[in-house]
């Protein structure tokens, strides 16, 4: 699931670097790629990969 959340930030962050929106500090096109790569670290590490069931 992670993995899906950071293709995403990763889209929206080529969005803002390719059109050349002029956007917040906070909203910024590296911003939002960091965001990526921390959701893309997670899912690496195996937070959030899917559903497990514990007995």
């Amino acid at each position: 699931m992670l993995g899906m959340v950071a293709a995403v930030l990763f889209f929206v962050s080529f969005l803002i670097n390719a059109a050349d929106l002029s956007t917040n500090d906070v909203f910024s096109s590296t911003n939002v790629m960091l965001l990526g790569l921390t959701a893309l670290a997670l899912h690496v590490a195996g937070i959030g990969a899917g559903w497990a069931r514990r007995r």
